[in-house]
């Protein structure tokens, strides 16, 4: 019985600060960011967006089309935990009316843990056949202003479901991992921006490549030519390219782009998204593949900081591209707002309230949910347009 990824969907905030705007307001070369790292925009949730809104509104393509109808468990992958103790997911399975007969539970290793969730989803698909795991990773990606990361932010949200004979992605058994105890990005609980010693997280990102694929080549006995497409951890484009010149060394140009350049279109205009950027990287090829991938290998590799990493693969299935939402995520990318950059930083500096007291949020453009205040120490979410 094949397990994998039945259906997917990807969310990010409905505005976004163009990086040209950034390169100038901090007077360095826009070659910089649109070259170096590879990216063009970054996603900027408002006040009233946050990791619960956005993976509902990802999660919600998948309600309105009825296929959460089978799932008794929901995986919340997270770097942006909202709650030291209650999952995000509860919040989302509140939103979407989802049955009482449901498993909640929120997962952390930085960037790996929707990938975890992914091989917990398939534990429990293969124990039940006949029940679906919806898989959840959000996060907003935020650091100092001014700082070296600061033209890696973005924010986003992919939900996707895991079932017995999945119509997307059918998961091999074959998987190497690689987990080392580094400090190369982290998040004291006491920082609301994360810290990253970018030089040497590129090494450790590398180092875990390179091991974890070689434990998965000699289990499965491939080669990089069995791979018609790769999927890698994206904090920035340019990072999956300069990971996949070092798995296939001496790769021409023309052939990086063709196995990599679509997972990466997503990436390039809504930033890092942290747990959610393997996945959205998976959307952003399965939407823009011009090659019929029926029975083709894809390569992913999930990348976590401090670190655990994995390489595995899977195998395309047969009508994927029917079930696909590939135009409401063009849609959603094609209608974002542009923000200035007075607005970037006033959104920024805004925060969201630290001293117990009762607040509600403006309303800003959002998907089907927002975040609307705190009260009495809770959070309250809502349907936009309330």
């Amino acid at each position: 019985m094949d397990i994998g990824i039945d259906r997917i969907s990807f969310y990010t905030a409905q505005y976004f600060l163009d990086l040209k705007l950034l390169a100038e307001e901090r007077k360095v070369d826009p070659g910089k960011f649109l070259i170096g790292i590879g990216q063009e925009k970054m996603g900027i949730p408002p006040p009233d967006e946050d990791i619960v809104t956005m993976a509902a509104s990802a999660a919600f393509p998948l309600k309105n089309s009825g296929e959460l109808e089978q799932v008794e468990t929901i995986l919340f992958a997270t770097e942006s935990g909202i709650d030291q103790s209650k999952s995000a997911g509860l919040f989302v399975h509140g939103l979407l009316d989802l049955p009482e007969r449901c498993r909640v539970v929120e997962l952390k290793q930085a960037c790996y843990s929707a990938t975890a969730a992914l091989r917990m989803a398939m534990g429990l698909v293969a124990m039940n056949p006949h029940t679906k795991v919806l898989v959840i990773a959000s996060d907003v990606a935020r650091y100092a202003l001014g700082s070296p990361g600061e033209s890696t932010q973005g924010c986003g949200a992919v939900a996707f479901t895991v079932a017995a004979n999945p119509r997307l992605v059918a998961i091999d058994p074959e998987a190497g991992f690689y987990s080392s105890d580094v400090m190369d990005f982290w998040r004291p609980n006491y920082l609301s921006e994360a810290l990253v010693d970018g030089r040497y997280s590129t090494l450790i990102y590398i180092k875990a490549l390179l091991k974890s694929w070689q434990q998965y080549a000699a289990q499965s006995g491939r080669t990089p030519e069995n791979f018609a497409r790769f999927c890698y951890h994206i904090p920035f484009t340019r990072m999956a390219e300069k990971a996949h010149q070092k798995l296939v060394k001496g790769i021409s140009g023309e052939e990086l782009h063709r196995v990599t350049g679509e997972s990466l279109i997503y990436s390039r205009v809504a930033g890092n998204c942290y747990s959610a950027s393997l996945y959205i990287g998976l959307c952003s090829l399965l939407d823009h593949s011009g090659e019929d991938l029926a029975g083709k290998r894809i390569g992913f590799y999930s990348y976590g900081s401090g670190c655990t990493a994995e390489f595995f693969s899977g195998v395309v299935q047969p009508g994927w591209r029917g079930v696909l939402f590939s135009d409401a995520h063009k849609t959603l990318l094609a209608n974002r707002a542009a923000l200035t950059f007075r607005q970037y930083e006033d959104i920024y500096l805004y925060g969201i309230p630290t001293d117990g007291g009762e607040y509600s949020f403006p309303q800003y453009r959002t998907g089907p949910f927002r975040f609307a205040g705190l009260r009495a120490h809770k959070r309250i979410y809502e349907p936009a347009g309330i």
